[in-house]
Order: C-alpha cells, then sequence, then structure tokens
C-alpha cells in the first residue's frame, strides 16, 4: 500500500522531431508524437501558439535589460535562440543565444504585466523557470520566484509585442513550442515501439491539476474517451478527468459502505490499493482490505456498468491471507495473457509478490489452479517490496513494483522498479539478468528534488501511448497524483519523462 499527490506537475518537453523548414533553414521542429526531455546542450526557437511568432532580443541586443519581444521566426537569427541552462530542481535559465545573457523578470518583479528582459546570469529565482506540458506540443514557463506564466502582453499578433508575466491563464498566448536549431543530438521518446533516448535525470511529475490529492491512484480509460481514477480511501475513493490533466473527485465506489471488509480492517471505512480495468463491456475493480502491518488482508472484486459511485456490484472474496500463509493479500492487480487467460499479481512484504490464476468469465479465483507462485521476492531487504503492476509491452510481460517505505510522508523511501519475462508466470529478471525472486529490479523513478517516494505505480496503455501513475509526497508530506510518459531504450527497457 501507498500515499500522495503532486503540485501542478513540471516535465521539462520537447518533442518527437519532425524536420520542416523555417525561414528557409532546415530545422527540427517540436511535433505531434510525444513529449520527450529538453536537450540542454541545443538550442530553440519559443514560437507563441496565439501569434505564430517567435520570442527574440530586441534589436539583438547585448546589454542587460534588452526587452523579450516576439517576432515573426527566423532560424537564422541567434536572437531567436535559447539555451535551456539546467538550475536543479526542475528549473532553468533560458539564455540567449547572441548575448549569453538570460531571460530575466525585470527588478525581481511579481506582478502582472512585469517586463521580461535580458540579464546576466546571476541564477536568480526571478530567471529561473519550470517547464509545463500543456497537451504532446506546446509548453508554459512558469517563473520561480514570481510562479506567473510567460506571456504575450494583451494576445497581440504583431512584430515587436513585448513579453511579461502574468497569472496562469492556461491561454494559447502563455504556451510555446520548441523549436530545435541546430548542434547536438535530437532526444527521442517513443512509447510506441521505436527506442528512445532516456533523459539524463528524474524528470518532475506531468502536469495535473484539480483534485490531485490522492494515494495508490490506477487509472482506466472509458469508451467516451474521459477517464477514471481509484484510489485508496473511504470506501475507495474515485475521481475523473476528460483530458487526463485536470481531474475532479467522483466519491465512493461504496457510498454507503463495504460491511464485508470490516473483518480485515477492524471496523476502519479505509480500503488500499484498488486497480481499475475495463473488459467485456463492463468495469472491473480488485481492491484490498486490511490494517497497517497486518497479515490479515483480503482481496476483493466489484464490477460496474458505468463506473460511477454507488454503481458497483460486490462480487466477491478473491484470496485471503494471515499468519497460516507467507505472504499478504494485499495491493491486487489482474493480467490477461496472451492466450487470454486471467491471472492476479498481489503482495506486500513478508516473502514478496505472488502469482495466481482466475476464472476467466467471473474475475474470480480459479477452483482447477489453485497454485499461489512467487515472483518477486527481497529476502535481505526486510520483504520490502509491494504493489506489483504486470504489464505486456512488445514480446516481454514488465513487472513494476515498488521498493523500500511508503506512506512516511516526505520521509518515504519508496521508489519504483521494473523486471520483465517473457511468460506471465516468469522468471522475471532485471537489467542485469538478476531475477527479482533474488532481489533483482532495475530503478525507473525515485525521490528527487521535492520529490518523495513515488511509487505504488500502474501503468495506463492510451491511445498515445504509455504513461506511469504513481503517488508521491511533497515536501510538507501531502500525497500527490504523479503522471509520466513511459518510453523504451533500444534494450526494450522502459524509462519515464
Amino acid at each position: 500500500m501507498s500515499d500522495r499527490l503532486p503540485r501542478r506537475a513540471r516535465a521539462a518537453t520537447l518533442l518527437a522531431a519532425i524536420v520542416t523548414a523555417v525561414g528557409g533553414v532546415t530545422v527540427a521542429i517540436a511535433g505531434t508524437a510525444d513529449a520527450a526531455t529538453i536537450d540542454t546542450s541545443a538550442n530553440y526557437q519559443l514560437i507563441n501558439r496565439h501569434s505564430g511568432k517567435a520570442l527574440e532580443i530586441n534589436n539583438s541586443s547585448t546589454a542587460d535589460g534588452g526587452a523579450l519581444v516576439q517576432r515573426t521566426p527566423n532560424s537564422a537569427a541567434a536572437n531567436q535562440q535559447f539555451q535551456f541552462v539546467d538550475s536543479g530542481g526542475g528549473f532553468y535559465r533560458l539564455r540567449a543565444r547572441h548575448s549569453g545573457k538570460v531571460l530575466d523578470v525585470y527588478e525581481r518583479s511579481t506582478a502582472d504585466g512585469a517586463d521580461i528582459v535580458q540579464w546576466s546570469d546571476l541564477n536568480g529565482t526571478n530567471q529561473q523557470f519550470s517547464v509545463q506540458d500543456i497537451d504532446a506540443t506546446y509548453l508554459q514557463l512558469i517563473n520561480r520566484n514570481s510562479g506567473k506564466a510567460l506571456d504575450l502582453w494583451g494576445w497581440s499578433t504583431a512584430d515587436g509585442a513585448r513579453i511579461s508575466q502574468y497569472t496562469d491563464s492556461n491561454g494559447a498566448n502563455q504556451q510555446f513550442r520548441l523549436v530545435r536549431v541546430g548542434g547536438g543530438p535530437t532526444p527521442t521518446a517513443s512509447p510506441t515501439g521505436t527506442p528512445g533516448t532516456p533523459p539524463a535525470q528524474y524528470p518532475l511529475p506531468g502536469r495535473v491539476a484539480g483534485d490531485v490529492g490522492t494515494h495508490d491512484p490506477t487509472v482506466v480509460k472509458k469508451p467516451d474517451g474521459t477517464y477514471i481514477l481509484a484510489a485508496t480511501g473511504f470506501n475507495l475513493s474515485l475521481k475523473t478527468s476528460s483530458d487526463r490533466i485536470t481531474w475532479r473527485n467522483a466519491g465512493a465506489v461504496w457510498p454507503n459502505g463495504a460491511s464485508w471488509t470490516t473483518t480485515y480492517t477492524n471496523g476502519d471505512r479505509n480500503l488500499w490499493a484498488p486497480d481499475i480495468s475495463y473488459r467485456n463491456g463492463q468495469y472491473w475493480l480488485y481492491y484490498s482490505a486490511s490494517s497497517f502491518g497486518s497479515q490479515r488482508s483480503a482481496i476483493f472484486l466489484a464490477t460496474s456498468p458505468t463506473g460511477a459511485s454507488g454503481s458497483w456490484t460486490h462480487r466477491g472474496l478473491v484470496i485471503e491471507s494471515s499468519t497460516a500463509v507467507n505472504y499478504n493479500a494485499i495491493d491486487p492487480n489482474p493480467i490477461v495473457d496472451d492466450s487470454g487467460n486471467w491471472w492476479l499479481t498481489f503482495g506486500s512484504f513478508w516473502s514478496g509478490l505472488k502469482l495466481i490464476r482466475l476464472d476467466n468469465t467471473t474475475g474470480l479465483r480459479s477452483t482447477s489452479d489453485t497454485q499461489v507462485r512467487s515472483l518477486v521476492s527481497r529476502p535481505n531487504a526486510g520483504g520490502a517490496v509491494e504493489a506489483p503492476h504486470v504489464v505486456k509491452h512488445g514480446g516481454y510481460y514488465y513487472m513494476w513494483m515498488s521498493f523500500d517505505r511508503c506512506c512516511q510522508g516526505a520521509a518515504s523511501t519508496y521508489r519504483i522498479m521494473v523486471g520483465r519475462a517473457t511468460s506471465v508466470t516468469g522468471p522475471y529478471v532485471d537489467r542485469n539478468g538478476t531475477a527479482l525472486t533474488s532481489g533483482g529490479g532495475t530503478q525507473v523513478l525515485a525521490g528527487h528534488g521535492s520529490i518523495h517516494g513515488p511509487g505504488h505505480q500502474a501503468v495506463l496503455q492510451d491511445t498515445d501511448g504509455e504513461h506511469l501513475v504513481y503517488h508521491y509526497y511533497a515536501d510538507n508530506g501531502a500525497s500527490l497524483l504523479g503522471i509520466n510518459r513511459i518510453g523504451y531504450d533500444a534494450a526494450g527497457w522502459p524509462y519515464v519523462y
């Protein structure tokens, strides 16, 4: 079991490269495939979504205070080219190629309408910007000192219009497309199968907004294109989104309670670690009932025609645990193999992660195959592994899992690991070939900066690729929603960006 949620996620964005002509010069332009990490060795134009014009230092000034304006794109103009200089913690300075100076909110103003100029690089917070994905093509730049967005003043479309900062409205005049202009390798990212290049450092969570406090999240896409998120909470928490970015509270799975679970929860209404999926025209929800540190646990199944609060039907107990067995029956995740057989992974600490067969029709435990198979174990780490999630990609079944300790706020040591196998039953190994039953695991995401204890992950396979859904803790201990894109490198190992 795990817990958290992010503030507005700042994910550095560059896009799958497409060759196009800009101002008569061939450049790599951000396309619509998928976002990747910014290459800090490259120079970029920033094209405003509203006007289609490029940011530039006015009159090619090399002086402190030279104004940032917009003008018709010219990829040969060095005063329209900017390098992202890493300031750490997910923030960048934007260095003008022609002058070597960086973009700066004039006089450290926090007011709407304050000018953006260039200034000698002091690495001040008024010279630092976070990068926030808007979609697969556009991003925002948010100033660290003021919290305001880079903004095309007055929605102008004229050459020479000034650039300011303004309260984040997510308007098209605050959105920019990156166009790479010469020098350095083109980063790649492809959740669709073409090998990509992992980022040099862990990314910040992608942009989310609204009701993003969550713990142990799992997401399914509905046939109408909207999303349902289920998570740990009183009678199981539900949220919905129309765009995978902005989330709102959608009530509880069991608004009237779930009396059949209280034997395992000591009367607590808090239910854990659901897994929501859509198959055969209905929603399937596996979830856990337990109390912290207890092996007296159970996994139950519910189904619904809509996924909405109060629409769920209790289908029964799938598996339970006690001190009579060597596993803990929480953190369920179903997987259907290439032969159409249904399986359930589960487990937390004790002897590790397990796999059982399910009945293909009912979704409950098979009565003909009752074997409990071992997939992952960490005997030399106090058994600190949980939250299994198996997904098929290419020729492999990938076992995603969380190592170490959850649920301790900013002190959490949770981290996201992966292994893979050619059969759903294993054996699973890590990148180095170490068996997951012998403590193996390849790290994909861990705490960094103000992102603490990312874990209890699930993979959302969407029309635009795969996305890792997880929770993390903020500095204040709040549990927040994290979503990042998944890419695969040339050896077929996943990374997030």
